[in-house]
């Protein structure tokens, strides 16, 4: 989908979208449309008792020299903040994706944010996103037929768009990589769909089955060995500070590729959802694509740990104990609880490898974290108050929230086991906080470090304003925006 700038509203048969606030009156956005079809806009505002409540919609066609042309005038909320016009733009997009038309035009000259009309086009472009490659006999009608964005602004908005789409672009390969399906997207699909990150300038390195072997890597291995498909580690480095920035900033992702939990089999119902597990690694994969794509002016190594867990004869058996790479054993109770034994080593990797001063890791990690977070929300869990605060506020600026929650002795006290350095599972209670402090014991000292379990926000079951059912490319807004923020001039 192709998006440009205008510095003033085409007169043509594109349908025209137009935001405004909550209770904000609807001369504002009327007064570059001609007398005959303002006054009807106001009609059906008044009609539909619109009011500029967040994504409502009024909508007219109007008869100009081209033809009809759709107007829409889209509730912006309460807030001028850049989240509150993406999900406006989202909600245009939403209602005309497969509407017939094929151009759409975002005017928010009249909105007082900064960059009005650049959220609106990215937020429509989120929304846009689909996977219809397998879809072979679809309806003409369910097809989408929106192929042009224009956007009216200024001459310096245009020139900041660029980080846009490229945030976009991380967004879109984080989804494409949750959405294909595991037979497609298994470790070494993964890493291929990874590979033409290499044309950005992204530096990409593997390492197979054999090396990590041959690393002591015997908790990752030991997940992936009742699989046919070899497991692979991922490693992908932008360095946009040429040298200047000598540790690089360290994001690690999860990515069991397909989950049915092993030998502790996880019930069928629900089951192919599994395919999500490997949603921690894709938004590792789209910050990078995200970094490269703006040429971000920061040094960030991406690692993610591929896997697929399943059962099988030679699978890992509850009450196996497996050396990680650090040299610490662990005894596996739960061959479910597999996503932390995948993080463990490839932690431990970086550290050795890059020394990093700042770690972040992201893992659709536990069950735990949907109960107690839901869907909104991811959880953040930090040794240092510093870095999570960053993180914090870089997801309240992106819209891919966090909200932090405790580690402490108590809680690691809970995951001694009495035959090994540490068992793989604690109680059933405080879940997401026992896995959080299980990866705690592989951090490095003097690492700042957060892990951020986002089991509830990697995949929707419900629509909402940027992405229809599925996955939603969670972490790629959130990872850039701490990069912007904390380590780039």
């Amino acid at each position: 989908m192709t998006v440009t700038f205008t510095a003033s509203s085409p007169e043509d048969s594109s349908a025209l979208i137009l935001p405004l606030g909550k209770s904000q009156s609807i001369d504002l956005v009327t007064s570059d449309l001609s007398t005959e079809t303002g006054a009807a806009l106001k009609r059906a505002a008044k009609a539909s008792r619109f009011d500029g409540a967040l994504a409502s919609i009024v909508e007219i066609f109007a008869e100009t020299d081209k033809g009809a042309r759709r107007i829409l005038v889209v509730g912006t909320g309460n807030g001028d903040d850049g989240e509150s016009l993406e999900k406006a733009g989202g909600a245009a997009m939403a209602k005309l994706l497969t509407s017939g038309e094929t151009a759409l035009t975002f005017d928010a000259r009249s909105h007082s944010a900064d960059s009005a009309g650049s959220r609106m086009a990215f937020g429509a472009l989120q929304r846009s996103w689909r996977l219809d490659s397998y879809r072979t006999k679809a309806p003409a009608k369910t097809k989408p037929s929106v192929k042009e964005v224009t956007v009216v602004a200024p001459e310096d908005e245009a020139a900041g768009w660029d980080r846009y789409q490229s945030v976009y672009a991380g967004i879109a390969l984080a989804r494409e990589l949750v959405t294909e399906p595991p037979n497609v997207i298994h470790p070494a699909g993964f890493v291929g769909r990874c590979k033409p990150l290499a044309d950005l300038g992204v530096t990409i390195e593997t390492l197979d089955k054999a090396q990590m072997t041959a690393l002591g890597m015997g908790a990752l291995l030991g997940v992936a060995q009742g699989s046919a498909q070899d497991p692979h580690m991922l490693i992908m480095r932008w360095d946009g500070t040429d040298g200047a920035q000598k540790k690089p900033v360290a994001f690690v992702g999860k990515g069991v590729t397909f989950d049915t939990g092993g030998i502790s089999l996880k019930p069928g119902p629900g089951m192919e959802d599994m395919k999500f597990d490997m949603g921690g690694a894709a938004a590792v994969a789209g910050a990078m694509r995200a970094l490269a794509g703006r040429k971000a002016k920061a040094h960030v190594v991406g690692v993610c740990g591929l896997v697929e867990n399943m059962p099988s004869s030679n699978a890992q058996r509850p009450s196996d104990i497996v050396t990680t790479m650090s040299g610490q054993t662990v005894e596996v109770l739960n061959t479910d609880a597999e996503g932390r034994l995948v993080l463990c080593d490839a932690m431990h990797w970086v550290q050795e490898e890059y020394s990093p001063d700042v770690m972040v890791d992201l893992a659709t990690l536990t069950g735990a974290m949907l109960i107690a977070l839901g869907f909104e929300q991811a959880g953040c869990f930090s040794n240092d108050d510093g870095l999570a605060d960053q993180l914090l506020n870089a997801g309240t600026a992106s819209g891919d929230k966090l909200w932090r929650l405790p580690l402490g002795k108590a809680y690691d006290k809970l995951i001694d086991s009495p035959i090994a350095d540490i068992k793989n599972t604690g109680p059933r209670e405080a879940g997401s906080i026992t896995a959080a402090q299980f990866l705690q014991r592989f951090v490095k000292d003097g690492v700042k470090w957060a892990h951020l379990d986002i089991a509830g926000t990697a995949w929707r079951k419900t629509t909402s304003n940027l992405a229809d059912k599925g996955a939603t490319g969670y972490g790629v807004r959130l990872l850039d925006r701490f990069i912007a923020d904390n380590y780039e001039g």
